[in-house]
Formats: structure tokens, sequence, C-alpha cells
């Protein structure tokens, strides 16, 4: 997990997005100050009675809306807002790829198990087919027995040839989560942990509020309602003072005398008064994007809640699956046994022995299956509550 977090290229891309968020506040925010400019030249001119003559020129411009009624900073702390969001939505995708690391780590120590069992049965199988032959050429069984028996092996081969293919994939995607090259390299671990112990009652509905997407969507319903109340003074009057000034001297080093330099300062108020309905529009559509990111919220958080009672809900149903199938592996490989002996004496037909060794494998895989299934429900409820990597 620890190598995921810091090479994974999703996750560099998504704290890149963060560093872009925090920059462009910071730009709207610049607004809110004066805005001076510093312009620097040269002019050339000749005349027939003075001949060739050259200024330097030196000027100066300033501006700045003075906010009287907070419509940059509304909108500064909208771009703020939506900051917030961004980073928000960066530690999502944090713990996301740590939960899917560990999904994935567990998914592929199961892939290497069911490739361990398929490789047993297939032992097993050919021991079968040896047993079956023997008493073929002793005339003890018929030719339909032995054709079945190695029409099985073939099938319990086909689903090793399955099972590591699976390991293959699993095995890449992996890498790529690892920000590593997808080489099928990873070194191969086959031991499940243990299942996780039961959850104690009475979680905290609190811990929802940890989580990032929550955080997210109220960060940037908050952006929206600023945005609105932006949108509305821009129906109030604006104020700017401009400023320009400066020199010209055909001395450079007169450029910097003050009694050189020339100021002229102005104060302008502006007022809208017919935009084509513009301005009023603009206030409706922050309006409605406020309404559509009201409703995100509310739903985003309806599904939070969903995803902690299903992970709570399943952990209860995998455990008691996981506890019939682990007696159902007992079951079958006693039985399996018995099929054999059976088979021995004569007591039972060959279908009912390879019946025996597929009910084994069944129950083993599935017995696997749960057991990673259970690890990666109790990941799916540390991801819904909000868990930090």
């Amino acid at each position: 997990m620890q190598d995921a977090l810091n090479n994974n290229y999703d996750l560099k891309a998504a704290a890149a997005r963060v560093d872009s968020a925090r920059e462009q506040a910071r730009i709207n925010g610049s607004l809110r100050w004066p805005q001076l400019f510093f312009a620097s030249g040269y002019r050339r001119s000749n005349d027939l009675t003075a001949g060739e003559t050259g200024a330097f020129d030196a000027l100066f411009t300033m501006s700045w809306e003075i906010d009287v009624w907070g419509r940059i900073k509304a909108a500064q702390q909208a771009t703020a807002q939506e900051a917030e969001a961004v980073a928000a939505d960066y530690h999502s995708a944090r713990l996301s790829l740590g939960a899917r690391t560990a999904q994935s780590y567990f998914e592929l120590i199961e892939a290497n198990l069911q490739a361990e069992v398929a490789e047993q049965s297939i032992k097993d199988r050919r021991t079968i087919v040896e047993l079956v032959r023997g008493r073929f050429a002793r005339g003890l069984t018929r030719g339909l027995d032995l054709r079945l028996v190695l029409t099985d092996l073939a099938n319990a081969e086909a689903q090793l040839a399955s099972s590591r293919n699976r390991v293959q994939i699993v095995t890449r995607r992996l890498e790529v989560l690892l920000g590593r090259y997808p080489g099928n390299s990873l070194k191969k671990i086959s031991a499940l942990p243990e299942p996780p112990t039961v959850l104690s009652a009475g979680l905290p509905s609190e811990l929802l509020a940890r989580r990032p997407d929550l955080i997210a969507a109220l960060s940037r319903l908050q952006a929206a309602d600023s945005r609105v109340e932006s949108a509305k003074k821009t129906l109030l009057p604006r104020i700017t003072l401009t400023a320009v000034g400066g020199t010209s001297s055909p001395a450079l080093t007169e450029l910097i005398d003050p009694r050189a330099v020339a100021w002229n300062l102005a104060m302008g108020l502006v007022q809208p008064i017919f935009t084509g309905g513009r301005l009023k529009a603009g206030i409706r559509l922050n309006e409605a994007r406020t309404e559509e990111a009201f409703n995100q919220y509310q739903s985003v958080a309806l599904n939070a809640f969903r995803e902690v009672e299903q992970a709570l809900a399943a952990e209860q149903w995998l455990r008691e699956q996981e506890h019939a199938l682990k007696e159902a592996v007992e079951q079958t490989q006693a039985s399996r046994k018995l099929a054999v002996y059976s088979y021995r004496q004569g007591l039972i037909e060959i279908l009912t022995l390879l019946d025996s060794y597929r009910s084994t494998l069944n129950a083993q895989s599935a017995h696997l299956s749960v057991q990673r299934q259970l690890l990666s429900n109790r990941i799916d409820l540390y991801l819904a509550l909000g868990g930090g990597v």
C-alpha cells in the first residue's frame, strides 16, 4: 500500500489537480488588490529643425476595484471552497487507492490458492486415471469409464489454465496500482490472513463525517452559495480607481528624478443599467447550480449510509457462508475417500466417484472465495466509514 501511495500515477495526477485549484484560488484572490504595471520604452524622431532626437518613457498604470459590496470576496471564497473540494477528492482517491491495493493483494493470494487447488485436483484425477486404466487392462471395468475419467482430467487441466490466467491478470493489475511495469513479476504469496474479528455493535454515524466525498460535496455546495452571492452583487455599482503616471526624458538619469514624474488619478462609478438579462440570468444559473449541489450532497450522504449498512449486513451473511463452506470442505473430503474405497470394491459407478472429486474442488474453491470476500468486505466497510491511510 505504501508503494501504491508513493508511486501511483493517477494519485499523482490528483495531487497536481489540488495544486492547480489552490493556485487558481490565489489568482482570483489577487483581484481584491491594486494592480500596478510598469512599462518602459524609447521613442526616436527626426525633425528638420532639431534634427534627430530620442526620449525614454517610463509609465506606471494602476487600477483597483474597491470591493465595497464584497462581490470579489464572494467569488474568491467560492474558488477557495472549490479548492477544498478538490483536496477532499484527492484524499478520497488516496483512500480508494489504498482499498483497491489491499483488495487486489488479497485477490492475488486467492488466485494463487485457487491455482494450487486446481493443481492438486489434477494430481488426484491422474491417480484415478491410473486406477481406472489398470482395472480396464484387467477387464474389471468398461472402456466408457476410462473415457469419462480422461474427459474429467482434461476439464480439470482447462480449469487450471483458467486459474493461472487469472493469476497473471490480477498480478498485472496490482503492478499498475503500484506504479510498476506490468511484467507479472510479483512474489508469489499463498496464504490468506485469518478472517477479521466480529465487529462490535453501535458504530457511530459521526464516523461518516470523515468521508472525503461528503466533505467534497459540502464544499461544492458552499462554493455554489458563494457564487450566487457574487452573482447577485454584480447588479450593484462598481467603484474603480485608476491612475496613470510616468515621465519622458531624453536623459535616462532624469527618469528617476521625482520632480519629473506626473500622475493622473481618476475614480469611476459603473452601474449596470441594461445588459439584455445577462446578469439576472447569471444569478438564476448559479441558483440552479446550488440546487444541483444541494441534491448531489444529499445523494452522496444517502449512498454513504447505504454502503455502511450494506457492508455490515454482508459481513453477517459472509460469516455464515464461510462456516457452512468450511463444513462442506470437510464433508466432501471425507466422502471422496469413501468414494475411492467404494469404487475399488466395485460398489459404486465411476460417475459417483468423479462427482465426489468435483464436489471437493468446488467446495474448496468456494471456501477460498468467501474467505477473500470477508477480507474485502471489511475493507469496503473501512472505506465507507472514511478511514484514513
